[in-house]
Parts: C-alpha cells; structure tokens; sequence
C-alpha cells in the first residue's frame, strides 16, 4: 500500500482535491450558502439553520473560504461573531484559516506548478512568483497583513517556493489573525477592552479598509517595485 501511494502520489492526491474541491463546492451550492452569503442577516440565519451543529458548519464554511479562494472569510467571520460572540468566532475563524492555508501550501508543493497555476491562473501566478522566489517570508508577512492582496492564492503559490512549512506556518500564524480578529470583532462583542482603546482601533481599521479600498492596487504594486528593487541591489553588491 505504502509503495502503491509513493508511486501513484500526484495522482492519488489530485483526485483527493478535486474531490475535496467539487464536494465542498456542491454542498455550499445544495445548501443555500451562495444565496445567504449576499448579506450578513441571511448569512447569521444559514449557520443558525445547521444548530446544534452550527460552531461545526461555520468551522467548515472557513476552512473552505481558503481552500475554495471566493467565499469571504472575514464577511463570515462578522456573521460568526453575531452568532457566537467575538473570541468563539475569531478562534474557529483562525484555526480554520491555518489548516486550509497549510493544506493549500502542501498540495501545491506535492502536485507543482500545473496545479497551482490552475487554481490561481497564470496571470497572477507571474505577478508574484518572482517576488515570492526570492523575498517569500517578508513579501508573506506583508500580503497577510493588509486586506487588499490575495492571501488564499498566494498560500498556494508560497508551496511552489523553498520556504519551509515551517516557516510558513510561522508566518501565518503571525501575520494573518489580525484582520480575522477585526472581522470578527465587528460582528460580536467587544473583546472587553477600554473604550479608550477600541475607538482608535476601530479607526485604525476602518481607515486601513478604506485606503485599501481605494489605493490597494497602487499599494501593491509599490511594494511589489520595492522588493524588486532590493533583490537587485542584493545582486549587484554581491557582483562587487
């Protein structure tokens, strides 16, 4: 069995994909979830709909908001915080982020560069591949922090990197809990801090949302420039 798999590995896990991936399509599709998720009242009342499982489906809804890229993880994060409160929410939102970004980084590593360019297409596999080749752990970091880069997609480009699992996990770990956090704070209770605290916070957020909202794409870019540049000074200091 175990040579069976070794030799018959990418196939095997191929199929274990996209059996995963038109599952978990069929049953949001089946289930209602494409027209509920229009709002955040529809969304509250489709999870409430699956109670007493309800902690188990919103769980499943995030981990396939990573795996399957277009449903909105933090837009189900604000319905998870209405239903459970701030912190439930966050933990099944963050726990299900890092096993769908691990399982993500994984399968791409294992199937290569065909597979990862199929689920996130050509056009944005050669945005970043470059970048992520050469400046992965700090372009990563960065990419989790802000709202406007695509962070399911470029978890499936990192696997086609040298950065370790490890390492990786640290990253998003790190980096990627924060807007959850805020996602999930703006549909449930305050996380009991002072008021003196959350009001600029909750400015913070907002105005990082709306510059992202209205400049994400030159900020990218620049960043995109910035790092570039510092992989080719790094190159030319090393040919001095």
């Amino acid at each position: 069995m175990g040579v069976f798999f070794t030799k018959h590995k990418k196939w095997i896990l191929s199929l274990a994909t996209l059996g995963l991936l038109g599952g978990g399509g069929c049953f949001l599709y089946l289930s209602g979830f494409f027209q509920a998720v229009s709002s955040l009242e529809e969304l509250r009342a489709y999870i409430s709909r699956f109670a007493p499982y309800s902690h188990l489906i919103f769980f499943l809804l995030q981990f396939l908001a990573v795996v399957l890229a277009p449903i909105p993880s933090n837009v189900v994060a604000a319905a998870g915080g209405v239903l459970f409160g701030t912190l439930p929410a966050f933990l099944l939102t963050f726990s299900a982020v890092v096993s769908g970004s691990l399982l993500t980084f994984t399968l791409s590593r294992a199937l290569g560069r065909d597979f990862a360019e199929r689920i996130v297409g050509q056009r944005l596999s050669e945005k970043y591949q470059q970048v992520l080749h050469t400046k992965a752990p700090v372009f990563l970091t960065l990419a989790f922090l802000f709202p406007f880069f695509p962070d399911d997609m470029l978890c499936i480009l990192a696997g086609l990197t040298s950065l370790s699992l490890r390492r990786f996990a640290l990253i998003v770990v790190l980096a990627r809990p924060w807007g959850l956090l805020f996602a999930s704070a703006l549909g449930g209770e305050s996380l009991g801090l002072p008021v003196w605290v959350m009001v600029p916070a909750g400015l913070a957020g907002l105005a990082l949302f709306l510059l992202g909202m209205k400049y994400g794409n030159q900020i990218e870019e620049m960043l995109l420039s910035r790092l570039k540049e510092g992989r080719k000074r790094s190159g030319q200091e090393k040919k001095i």
